[in-house]
C-alpha cells in the first residue's frame, strides 16, 4: 500500500468532502435526467446492472451480484423488475436449469443510450460554466478518481 505524506486530517477532509460531493452529484444529475425523460427512469441499481449485463452480455445474476458488490436476492429483484419491464431477458443455461443468463432486450440497449445521452449532456452543460482551472482540476481528478473507485471496489470483496 502505497505511503502518503499528506497528514491524517488532510486526508479526513478530502475522504469527507468526497463523501459528501458524490451522493449529491449524482442526486442532482438523476433530478435533471427526471426533469426530461420521457420513460420511467431506472434507478441507480438497475442502471449499474443494465450497463453491466451490456458490457457481459449473458453474464449470470450470481456473477453480476459479484461484480457490481451487491447481494444475489437484491440483484435477483432487479432481474425481476427489468424483466417485468421488457428491459432483460433471463435465459436458462441448457446444461444447468438453476442458472439464468442475462440479456438486453433492444429496448433496454436503446432507454440505456438515452439516458447516457442526457446524463452526459448535462454534465457537459454543467462543465461549460466551469473556469479552464476547474476543467483542468477535474481532468486531472479523473484518474485518480478512477483508481480511488478500483481501490473501493476491490477492498469491498
Amino acid at each position: 500500500m502505497p505511503q502518503h505524506s499528506a497528514p491524517a486530517p488532510g486526508l479526513d477532509h478530502v475522504a469527507a468532502s468526497l463523501v459528501a460531493c458524490l451522493p449529491a452529484l449524482s442526486r442532482a444529475l438523476e433530478r435533471r435526467v427526471d426533469l426530461v425523460y420521457p420513460h420511467p427512469k431506472p434507478s441507480e441499481g438497475q442502471l449499474a446492472l443494465l450497463r453491466h449485463v451490456e458490457a457481459h452480455d449473458g453474464v449470470t445474476v450470481r456473477a453480476a451480484a459479484e461484480a457490481l458488490l451487491m447481494k444475489p436476492n437484491n440483484v435477483s429483484a432487479l432481474v425481476t423488475q427489468l424483466t417485468e419491464q421488457g428491459l432483460l431477458e433471463r435465459r436458462s443455461d441448457p446444461a444447468d436449469k438453476r442458472v439464468a443468463h442475462l440479456h438486453l432486450t433492444a429496448l433496454a440497449g436503446q432507454r440505456l443510450t438515452e439516458v447516457e445521452q442526457l446524463m452526459g449532456a448535462h454534465v457537459a452543460h454543467a462543465l461549460r460554466a466551469l473556469t479552464d482551472g476547474e476543467l483542468d482540476a477535474l481532468g486531472s481528478a479523473l484518474g485518480a478518481l478512477q483508481a480511488l473507485s478500483r481501490h473501493l471496489h476491490t477492498g469491498a470483496r
